[in-house]
C-alpha cells in the first residue's frame, strides 16, 4: 500500500519537511548557527585572530588550558554519571506485570520502520514485528520507504505478507533523511504511543507491553522510554567488540544515570517509545538533525518533559566495517554539535527550565563529547612528540604549568574510561569483551578521526545524511528473550 486514505501526501511531505522551522524555527537546525549565534562566533574569531597575530604564544596557552578544562570537567561529569547509573538501574517490568495487563486495555502502536537502500534486511522486519507480543488489531507497522527507491519497494512487498505491516512511500524530497521518513509518516500513524526500529532490528517480544506498564506507573511528564540498544554481534571481529562495550556502558550505566539524577537523555536511534500528544506538541523530529533522536531527546527535556530507560533489550547490528563505522559516528558527532547549538540559541530560558545542574550536563555531553574526541588525538600528539625526543619542541609551545596538568588529564582521563568499560562488563557479566576493553584506546583513535570529520561537515554539509549500511553481519537466530 503506497499511500492509507485520508491524508494528503503533498501535505503531509510538506509538514514533514518544514513543519518545525516554520511552527518554532528556533528549534530547527535547517540554519546551524541562528540569531545571536553569528555575530558570536565572527567577533570570537576575530578576537581570537587579533590575539593570535599580537600574542600567538600566549593565545596558543590560553586555548590549550580551556581545552584541558573542558576535557577535565567532561570526564569527571562522565565518572559522575557512572557512579550513579551503578546505583540506579534501568526500569525492570517483570514478564507477569507485561502480561498482566489485559488486551482490551492495551493502547493503540504505531511502529515506524525506516529504510532506504536496504532490501538485504528489510525482509526481516517480517519475522521480527511477528515476534512481538502484542494484539493485531492494536498494531500499526509503517515500513517508510522513498518512493523512487525501487529495490528496496520491490524486496519489502515480495515479503509483505503480514497483515500489521503497511508499506509507506516516502515521496522524493530533500533533506534525504531518517527524520524527515519519520515526520512523514507521523501523519498516518493511529497509535497513541509511537516507537521507532530500523529495519534489521530485533526488539525483545514483550518490549511493548512493558512500555505500557512503564508508562503506566510513571508520572505523567514522562514522555519517552527508552529500551536498551545491544549488538548481537560484538564477537565478529574487534570493532564489534569496542562498538558493543560502549554501548552496554551507554545503555546500561551512564543512561540509568542522567535519568535518576534529572539530565536530559540524548536517545537512541531506535526502540524510543513515545507518547504521540507530546510529539505532537513539541513539534516531533527535526529533518534537518542527522541525529534527530538526541535533539528529541533533549527537546523532550527543554519542553519540560522527562525521559525514563526501561530494561528492555532490541537487537542491533554492530558496525564491522571501519569505513562504515567511521562514516556513522562522524554523522552521530555532527549531530551533537547541530543539538548544542540549537538548543543554546536561548541559554537561559534553557538555563531556567533545565537548573544548574543539567544545563551544565547538557554542554558537557553535547558539546563535550565531540570535544573529548577531538582533544584525545592532540594530546596523544603532543605526548608522543615529548617521547620521541623533542620536548624542547613541545616546550616552546607548551610551558609545564600547562603541558603536565594536559598530560595527566590524558592519562587520568583514559584510565577512568577503561576503569568505567571494565567495571561495567563485570557488572554485565560479559568476560568475552575483556580484549575490547582493554584495547579500547584504539578505537579512540577512530573516534577522534570520526569527530574532525564530522566538526568538518558541520561547516560544509550539515544536513547531509551519511548512509550506514546494514546486513554485514549473520542475524542471531531468535530475538532477545
Amino acid at each position: 500500500m503506497s499511500t492509507p486514505p485520508g491524508v494528503d501526501p503533498e501535505w503531509a511531505l510538506d509538514r514533514a519537511i518544514n513543519g518545525l522551522r516554520e511552527d518554532h524555527p528556533i528549534r530547527s537546525s535547517s540554519v546551524s548557527i541562528w540569531g545571536w549565534q553569528k555575530p558570536a562566533l565572527y567577533s570570537l574569531l576575530a578576537v581570537l585572530g587579533g590575539f593570535a597575530v599580537w600574542r600567538p604564544m600566549g593565545t596558543a596557552i590560553f586555548l590549550i588550558g580551556l581545552c584541558t578544562l573542558g576535557y577535565v570537567l567532561t570526564m569527571t561529569d562522565r565518572v559522575l554519571i557512572f557512579r550513579q547509573g551503578l546505583k540506579s538501574r534501568p526500569i525492570l517490568i517483570s514478564d507477569e506485570q507485561a502480561r498482566a495487563i489485559p488486551d482490551d486495555e492495551l493502547p493503540p502502536y504505531t511502529i515506524l520502520v525506516p529504510a532506504y537502500d536496504e532490501p538485504e534486511v528489510v525482509g526481516d522486519l517480517i519475522a521480527a514485528m511477528g515476534a512481538l507480543d502484542y494484539p493485531v488489531d492494536k498494531l500499526q507497522v509503517l515500513l517508510l520507504l522513498e518512493a523512487d527507491d525501487a529495490v528496496t519497494i520491490a524486496a519489502a512487498q515480495g515479503c509483505a505478507s503480514s497483515e500489521v505491516i503497511t508499506i509507506l512511500e516516502v515521496p522524493p524530497a530533500d533533506p534525504r533523511t531518517k527524520p524527515k521518513a519519520c515526520n512523514y509518516g507521523l501523519f498516518f500513524a493511529t497509535g497513541e504511543i509511537v516507537t521507532i526500529y530500523d529495519a534489521e532490528d530485533l526488539p525483545e517480544p514483550l518490549q511493548l507491553r512493558r512500555v505500557v506498564a512503564a508508562f503506566a506507573q510513571l508520572p505523567d511528564e514522562v514522555a519517552c522510554v527508552q529500551a536498551k540498544l545491544v549488538y548481537h554481534n560484538g564477537g565478529q571481529n574487534l570493532l564489534t567488540g569496542w562498538f558493543t562495550a560502549e554501548y552496554g556502558l551507554w545503555f546500561g550505566y551512564l543512561l540509568p544515570g542522567m535519568m535518576s539524577s534529572g539530565s536530559p537523555i540524548p536517545l537512541g536511534g531506535t526502540s524510543n517509545h513515545l507518547r504521540r500528544e507530546v510529539l505532537d506538541e513539541i513539534g516531533s523530529w527535526d529533518p534537518f538533525n542527522v541525529t534527530e533522536d538526541a535533539d528529541l531527546g533533549l527537546r523532550i527535556d527543554a519542553s519540560g518533559y522527562h525521559t525514563a530507560v526501561l530494561d528492555s533489550s532490541t537487537l542491533e547490528e554492530a558496525n564491522s566495517d571501519p569505513i562504515n563505522w567511521i562514516r556513522q559516528r562522524s554523522r552521530w558527532y555532527k549531530g551533537y554539535l547541530q543539538t548544542w547549538l540549537v538548543n543554546i540559541r536561548q541559554p537561559l530560558q534553557l538555563y531556567r527550565t533545565l537548573g544548574p545542574r543539567s544545563f551544565l550536563r547538557f554542554n558537557l555531553v553535547l558539546a563535550g563529547t565531540p570535544l573529548i574526541a577531538v582533544l584525545n588525538l592532540v594530546f596523544w600528539f603532543i605526548t608522543m612528540v615529548w617521547f620521541l625526543g623533542q620536548p624542547a619542541v613541545v616546550g616552546s609551545i607548551f610551558p609545564w604549568f600547562i603541558y603536565f596538568p594536559a598530560l595527566v588529564a590524558l592519562v587520568l582521563g583514559n584510565a577512568a574510561t577503561l576503569y568505567m568499560n571494565v567495571i561495567a562488563l563485570r557488572e554485565d557479566d560479559r568476560p568475552d569483551l575483556l580484549v575490547p576493553a582493554l584495547t579500547v584506546p584504539a578505537f579512540w583513535l577512530m573516534m577522534s578521526v570520526a569527530a574532525a570529520k564530522g566538526t568538518y561537515q558541520l561547516i560544509r554539509n550539515p544536513s547531509y545524511w551519511e548512509k550506514t549500511f546494514h546486513g554485514l553481519a549473520q542475524r542471531p537466530a531468535e530475538p532477545p528473550p
